[in-house]
């Protein structure tokens, strides 16, 4: 659909499916953490910075036994201090945001607990090669008191930079966005890269609140664009500072957790080497000058800190396709600042030249094609699931129009098998993006590779091999990817701007033996 029929749409606009069902909620039409006021203007409480940078806590393993790593894990209501006298009520694991590291070959059991009051969700181990089951989709709920245990092995080969969130069907933006998220590191038997690097996890969030503390609910401009929200956090923190020594080396694990927000980044006096994507460790190192990482894009990045004073981790603006008023100003926010000392660092060993291989996947036997477009249309009910719906107020907006999202024509349904596919078979998609925003594109229980990106006919292939599990879409582009799924049953692909998401853009694509 063209961007000015569109605009032009939105004063008759309504919303239709799970993120109606959002709406009511954050409205009151649930009890819980959802009935807070507006945000008025000039009303953003000042965050501090310049704090030191925290690292995530660790969850503990609580087996004795070797290869085996058992923990629990309880998401729950909670409070955090962003700003000075102001506790903001959020969702959190275990209360925080843990890190989970174990190793390839491990046994993982996660035994979890679901204590949010009245709402259900899941866990999903996002990019993480774990069986169907235990993957955590909206089919597969833990109701509200309710426990389960999540249990999977670690293949060889997956050591990666993963993160686990929050996947129930129409609610997954706001228990995202309200703090649902966790890290897993899976560390290889080998590391190539040097131990006097460390291992810094940065965990990138955004937040909104109101001048009491509460997260204010969800916008029609967030339903369309997705939520951004007013400050980008790391690790919880803004702007936090970060101490190294002149000529040190640090491995970061860059982690995009926002609902929505694209992160285009660069660092200021110091220079960046990327050694690995969403999938782990790339063939070999690449120096880049920037970055973009779109949301639950991950990145691993050496950063060479040679010059004395302060190295700014910043943004710099990216135009991905913005509907509506409130367009965010993306560019020359600091998230991270390290102070790098005039005292040289010792001896720093040199970053190999090789860190590993990747096989090229090899020639598909099925190609699937999936086209993702907006929609402004009447009403559809059939398209769209329709849980949590106020229906008396709905037959109010009868001459509004419904807001979607789709993936070949349609909207998500959960009832409903898009595509069918079979374990170990090779295929190439071509992912169309014919709206008119960039969308990152999710699948779930795999890594693929890109092939090429293609654009105004004009084809580009990527600079290097890598395993991925979300790419970015530009709006107009297709992105070819090749991938295998190696283990049965549904599985999720969809945008992971989560409001898009919860305004149909999934599909199911079932994995047989």
């Amino acid at each position: 659909m063209h961007r000015r029929t569109f605009l032009t749409s939105l004063a008759g606009l309504v919303v239709a499916g799970p993120a109606a069902a959002q709406m009511k909620h954050d409205m009151g039409g649930m009890s819980g953490h959802g009935n807070h006021a507006m945000p008025m203007a000039g009303t953003n409480p000042i965050l501090p910075q310049g704090q030191p940078l925290r690292a995530l806590p660790r969850l503990s393993n609580q087996s004795a036994v070797p290869g085996i790593f058992k923990a629990e894990l309880v998401a729950e209501p909670g409070f955090v201090r962003f700003a000075e006298g102001l506790d903001t009520p959020v969702l959190l694991y275990n209360r925080t945001n843990p890190v989970i590291e174990a190793r390839e070959g491990d046994k993982i059991e996660i035994s979890f607990k679901n204590g949010i009051p009245g709402e259900p969700t899941t866990i999903h181990w996002h990019g993480m090669p774990v069986p169907a089951d235990q993957d955590g989709n909206p089919n597969d709920p833990v109701a509200s008191g309710s426990e389960r245990t999540y249990t999977f092995d670690l293949p060889e080969g997956s050591a990666a930079s993963y993160w686990f969130h929050p996947h129930p069907h129409g609610l997954t933006a706001e228990q995202v966005y309200r703090g649902l998220a966790g890290i897993f590191i899976v560390k290889p038997k080998d590391d190539p890269i040097p131990q006097e690097y460390g291992d810094t996890v940065l965990m990138f969030t955004d937040l909104r609140i109101n001048a009491d503390g509460t997260m204010p609910e969800s916008t029609m401009p967030d339903l369309m664009n997705g939520r951004v929200g007013d400050h980008v956090l790391v690790n919880g923190q803004k702007n936090p500072a970060m101490p190294v020594a002149l000529g040190e080396k640090r491995r970061l694990r860059l982690y995009n957790a926002t609902n929505a927000r694209f992160l285009r980044l660069t660092f200021e006096n110091a220079s960046m080497i990327v050694v690995g994507t969403d999938g782990g460790l790339i063939e070999a190192p690449v120096a880049v000058d920037e970055l973009l990482l779109t949301p639950a894009e991950r990145v691993e990045v050496i950063v060479s800190f040679d010059k004395p004073g302060a190295a700014r981790l910043m943004t710099l603006d990216y135009e991905r396709g913005w509907m509506g008023p409130g367009k965010p100003n993306e560019a020359g926010m600091i998230l991270l600042t390290a102070n790098v000392s005039e005292a040289a660092a010792t001896a720093i060993p040199p970053l190999p030249a090789r860190l590993r291989s990747i096989e090229p996947l090899g020639n598909p036997v099925v190609t699937r094609r999936f086209v993702l477009t907006e929609s402004m249309g009447g009403m559809d009910h059939g398209s769209m699931p329709m849980q949590g719906m106020d229906h008396s107020k709905m037959s109010m907006s009868s001459g509004g129009m419904a807001m979607k999202f789709l993936i070949n024509g349609a909207s998500f349904d959960m009832n409903r098998i898009d595509e069918v596919s079979k374990v170990g078979e090779v295929e190439l998609w071509d992912v169309v993006n014919d709206a008119d925003m960039d969308h990152p594109f999710h699948v779930h229980g795999t890594q693929f590779q890109i092939v090429e990106h293609e654009k105004d006919g004009k084809i580009t292939t990527p600079p290097y091999r890598a395993w991925k599990d979300t790419v970015n879409i530009v709006a107009g582009e297709t992105v070819r990817i090749l991938l295998r799924q190696d283990m049965p049953g549904p599985r999720m692909y969809h945008c992971h701007i989560l409001e898009h998401e919860q305004l149909g853009m999934m599909g199911t694509i079932d994995v047989r033996a």
